[in-house]
């Protein structure tokens, strides 16, 4: 054990993750928490939105994060998802929960190994609602249901879509239990170039409110990470997750290498 993990605590959790939205970009996720899992940071809960969630989810269940990234290999976008044929949505999530029920080995949050916390946004009440038990098929998909690609969850007679809109980087939603909180940000703001034409500005001005949210809970953690570089990847490129996996786990070591380097610790 690396001698910055060497503190104690009176809160109920030494280490919590705060794993960030980020859709195709989640597979970086995996990638960051392989590097954390070689550096000895492991997690004694898991906060997750969004691809956050899907890929805390394989982790909080015993799943070591490249043996997570290796049960997507071999699936496409649409293997996945299908089309909705409504009006509340182009694509619908049913095969998404029965390939999380198919590959998860609890169907309880609560039966989890490493306990979980699932945020997804309440659609028909607008507020922000964090899973701590439940279904987790249902609540995964709910936290990842971006809002018109996907048509609403509904649990329980409440309509959920992604957990994103209010909360994007979900620190504070442990900061409390809490010691340390090591928050993985694979959606940061990117101010790069753009076309000046009505969609492009309209969908630059939409990630910015969406990654807006995550300003506070950024300051608020004591080790971020932040994957760069990730921008070009579709969101339908699941051949690709391997390369999204490899490029966070570069980009994690190299920040923690260089923060142990440096300041002979990894926290703030």
């Amino acid at each position: 054990m690396g001698e910055y993990n060497k503190f104690q605590t009176s809160k109920p959790h030494r280490i919590g993750y705060a794993l960030s939205g980020g859709f195709i970009k989640g597979f970086a996720h995996l990638g960051v928490m392989q590097a954390l899992l070689e550096h000895d940071i492991k997690p004694d809960i898991i906060s997750g939105v969004s691809a956050g969630a899907l890929a805390g989810v394989f982790y909080a269940d015993g799943y070591e994060p490249y043996h997570a990234l290796e049960i997507f290999n071999g699936y496409k976008f649409m293997d996945l998802t299908s089309w909705a044929l409504t009006k509340t949505g182009f694509f619908k999530l049913d095969d998404f929960k029965s390939f999380l029920n198919t590959n998860l080995k609890h169907s309880k949050i609560e039966d989890m190994p490493i306990p979980l916390i699932v945020t997804a946004t309440d659609l028909d009440h607008g507020r922000c609602v964090q899973f701590r038990k439940g279904d987790v098929a249902e609540r995964i998909a709910a936290s990842c249901c971006m809002p018109v690609m996907f048509t609403p969850v509904n649990i329980d007679g409440v309509n959920y879509v992604d957990g994103g809109i209010f909360k994007n980087l979900p620190v504070s939603i442990i900061r409390k239990e809490c010691e340390k909180v090591v928050a993985i940000n694979v959606s940061p703001l990117n101010t790069g170039k753009y076309k000046m034409n009505v969609l492009d500005i309209a969908l630059r001005s939409y990630h910015f409110m969406f990654r807006a949210n995550t300003f506070p809970d950024r300051e608020n953690s004591d080790l971020l990470i932040e994957p760069y570089g990730l921008k070009g990847y579709g969101n339908r490129e699941l051949g690709k997750a391997e390369e999204i996996f490899n490029h966070g786990y570069v980009s994690a070591n190299r920040v923690l290498n260089k923060l142990i380097q440096e300041k002979e610790t990894v926290w703030k």
